[in-house]
């Protein structure tokens, strides 16, 4: 009965393809400050991990350490 008394949907508009995305064009100049910005930030990464001494697997997770909690002292 519904259908009776309903309007029918008008179709939809076909759809539109999207435009094509321009190629970036990169300068020299810029090319060679992104170059310089990668080098810099390789650096300080080698920096950082060679000041991190020990890993997971350390002597303090083999050592077996008694500490008294709060709750079983």
């Amino acid at each position: 009965m519904s259908s009776i008394f309903s309007p029918k949907m008008p179709s939809l508009p076909p759809v539109q393809p999207l435009p094509a995305i321009p190629e970036p064009t990169v300068s020299a100049e810029e090319t060679e400050r992104l170059a310089k910005e990668r080098a810099e930030v390789e650096r300080k990464r080698r920096g950082r991990k060679s000041t991190i001494l020990t890993g997971s697997l350390s002597d303090k997770a083999e050592s077996e350490i008694e500490q008294k909690t709060l709750l079983g002292s």
